[in-house]
């Protein structure tokens, strides 16, 4: 060979080998710190992995894994030495919060190391996507990853008020949810069209508010129905089932209770909850309705407060939703009743009455060890153009202290003006998050490119955005696969969002790494919308 092919040969080689520590594992959502080193581990015939008591759930869940997706010997032992799998406590380590994780592989062995259980989890969900089996033997690159989350909330809504799903598709949802280190399940479970948890107290809400005779079809205001019944609802044993499973990955259940307006299915179980006090039905029609609490009664804050008693006994997470979107004020300024009590507040505007009504369920919740979060409408902003009336009345109360702020809709500059005044923030504006919105108004590439950080707020203040929270609303979605076809694959875009810093994003790679679950979510009859 001549020298100058020699030459050329061996600096190709050596282009290839720079290539190969340079180029980053597929791994979603991306770490925000990893360092490829050369070479790889593998395992041929058997595997042992060890972990301290402490670890059990997790580490039994890894060995469980391992068991059904390799064809090798899978053993526990306690000798850590000894292991070719360590998950380990580390309390003296770099990380700011309990989510974060290192992960390390060399010399023929990998150790994951957190100061808490969650931080092994999502080491463990790292380690899943960096495991290649091929042939009965499972090779893993030699790595070292020290990772941990953008936003501590990093949330999923479901909406089955619309339309019952049941607890096995729940479940699959949090299995996906959980591989992609997501860790708030945001449960909108009452609406005008059902209401799906159960409460002892007052049974009718699920005997009479959790079913409909009909549901409305195509979109919004067509009012075309399909004239079949449609109903369903959890036990209270069927939630606790549920808040435990999420609790094994990591996952905290958020319970929304739609108050003061979405409240149609409670007033037909229980009129006198409504302003009106009219005997209506669960509505069969989507869209912002009419009823209205009677903020007025006394007697709705003492159910409000049983129906948080029995919510706060299953769902431990110290956050309730209280909802508070799209209040009409129609009842409110036709209601001789409510007219009086605002003129005994001296409220000006229907806005002012709800932000009042808020700060009640606030006190309420606090008294019970809870914090409330609620839609952005709880600000008393003006969002809607049925709000136009109120606007030029002011406004003199203000959202009680403590309050997460949800933000969906409004001019971005609320965001600011929330920060401004102390709220936390959930960013779920949605036109970069509404899952229920179509791939050409909402694509993978724009869900992937939103920013949960205001414009117009300093370093400081960012602290106040918890995170993100991507939706899907419930309407028109009634089959789980209108539902899956919807969310996948955009809420792993939204997964990358919340977890990886902004200048370690890259579209591109991002889609390299999605490719492992589009094969899986195939597989496993998953049906996924477009990839654009």
């Amino acid at each position: 060979m001549k020298a100058k092919n020699l030459i050329v040969l061996l600096l190709s080689l050596f282009l290839s080998e720079l290539n190969l520590l340079a180029a980053v594992p597929a791994i979603l959502p991306r770490p925000n710190h990893i360092e490829l080193k050369k070479g790889m581990i593998r395992f041929e015939k058997e595997l042992s992995v060890s972990f301290p008591s402490e670890l059990t759930l997790e580490g039994r869940a890894l060995i469980s894994w391992l068991g059904r997706n390799t064809s090798l010997k899978i053993e526990k032992i306690k000798k850590e030495k000894k292991a070719d799998i360590v998950l380990k406590f580390e309390k003296q380590n770099q990380f700011q919060t309990e989510e974060g994780y290192s992960l390390v592989s060399e010399d023929g062995r990998i150790i994951i190391s957190s100061y808490a259980g969650k931080g092994i989890f999502y080491g463990i969900q790292t380690l899943k996507q960096l495991i290649h089996s091929v042939d009965g033997v499972i090779t893993v690159p030699n790595v070292c990853i020290n990772d941990e989350p953008r936003f501590a909330w990093r949330g999923l809504m479901l909406d089955e008020a619309r339309n019952f799903k049941g607890k096995e598709v729940v479940k699959k949802l949090l299995d996906e949810m959980a591989a992609l280190k997501l860790n708030v399940f945001h449960w909108h479970l009452t609406n005008d069209q059902g209401w799906r948890i159960e409460i002892k107290k007052y049974p009718r809400l699920t005997s009479v508010g959790s079913y409909r005779d009909s549901t409305e079809l195509h979109h919004f205001e067509s009012n075309v129905f399909d004239g079949k019944p449609h109903g369903g609802f959890y036990t209270q044993e069927d939630l606790r089932e549920i808040v435990k499973y999420a609790a094994e990955r990591h996952i905290n259940i958020v319970p929304e209770i739609t108050v003061p307006g979405h409240i149609t299915a409670a007033c037909a179980a229980y009129p006198w909850l409504g302003t009106s006090g009219k005997q209506v039905k669960v509505s069969p029609k989507f869209g912002a309705h009419y009823n209205a609490i009677n903020a007025a009664n006394p007697k709705v804050y003492q159910f409000l407060s049983d129906v948080f008693d029995e919510i706060i006994d299953i769902f431990p997470y110290p956050i309730i939703h209280i909802g508070g979107d799209e209040v009409r004020y129609n009842q409110w300024n036709e209601s001789n009743e409510i007219q009086q009590f605002m003129k005994e507040h001296q409220f000006k505007s229907g806005a002012e009455l709800q932000v009042y009504f808020t700060n009640k369920l606030s006190e309420i919740l606090s008294s019970k060890g809870r914090r409330m979060i609620g839609w952005n409408e709880i600000t008393g902003d003006r969002l809607h153009e049925f709000q136009a009336s109120d606007e030029k009345k002011g406004l003199t109360n203000k959202l009680a202290k403590g309050t997460v702020v949800q933000f969906w809709k409004g001019d971005p500059a609320l965001m600011k003006k929330a920060i401004d005044q102390g709220y936390e923030i959930i960013n779920s504006y949605h036109i970069f998050t509404y899952l229920d919105y179509d791939y050409n108004t909402i694509s993978l590439k724009k869900a992937y490119h939103f920013n949960p950080i205001p414009a117009g707020i300093d370093a400081e203040q960012e602290k106040q955005v918890k995170g993100i929270g991507c939706q899907m609303w419930g309407e028109f979605i009634p089959t789980v696969e209108d539902m899956n076809k919807m969310i996948y694959p955009r809420i792993a875009a939204y997964a990358e969002v919340g977890w990886t810093n902004a200048e370690n994003m890259n579209y591109k790679e991002f889609l390299e790494s999605l490719q492992s679950f589009l094969v899986r979510w195939k597989l496993e009859g998953i049906n996924y919308g477009p990839l654009k």
